[in-house]
């Protein structure tokens, strides 16, 4: 079973919720995918783990991360996975007192080549305000990656904003192909 297979199985068993929630968008949905409870299990963050390393590798990143908690286990795994790459978090706010930075992690160097990482796209929100966080920071964003795309717009609002691919390991096609609004 392919890496790709083992991550969809641990998505349909752990991250699916049927019913109606507001999604960080501000848009209701009758399901959620709740990508962190099934990515912090053993099974799924090993598959994540050999995707997102692979998918760092071939973008030829050199540091991986995104906005702060989507992107955090999912940075993690690309060290897991045997990425050379560093792992960095964008707060959603800059740090009141010490070094108030908005990127944490290893220094970074000016032109560095980043793999932006979210768990799950909606609108592409989230993922963009981390891509201009990075951008300002003075990185180089050299592909998006997600775990999960809700196929709300998301994707087509991260590529034509992002200058870079954008590659979603999974859709909701793939975790929830029955839903009601498909």
């Amino acid at each position: 079973m392919s890496a790709r297979e083992r991550l969809l199985g641990e998505l349909r068993e752990h991250a699916l919720i049927v019913g109606r929630v507001t999604l960080s968008s501000g848009l209701e949905a009758d399901y959620y995918v709740d990508a962190k409870r099934a990515i912090l299990r053993p099974k799924g963050f090993a598959a994540l783990a050999e995707l997102v390393g692979g998918e760092a590798r071939r973008v030829g990143a050199t540091a991986v991360g995104g906005l702060t908690m989507g992107a955090d286990p999912v940075a993690c795994a690309a060290l897991a996975g045997g990425a050379d790459v560093k792992a960095f978090f964008v707060r959603k706010e800059r740090k009141a007192h010490g070094l108030q930075r908005w990127v944490e992690g290893p220094l970074l160097q000016r032109g560095e080549r980043c793999l932006i990482l979210e768990d799950v796209v909606t609108t592409g929100d989230s993922t963009l305000a981390a891509v201009e966080r990075v951008r300002e920071e003075g990185l180089a964003v050299v592909g998006v990656l997600s775990v999960l795309d809700r196929l709300a717009g998301g994707r087509e609002a991260i590529e034509a904003a992002a200058g870079a691919p954008y590659v979603a390991l999974t859709t909701i096609d793939d975790v929830y192909p029955g839903r009601p609004d498909r």
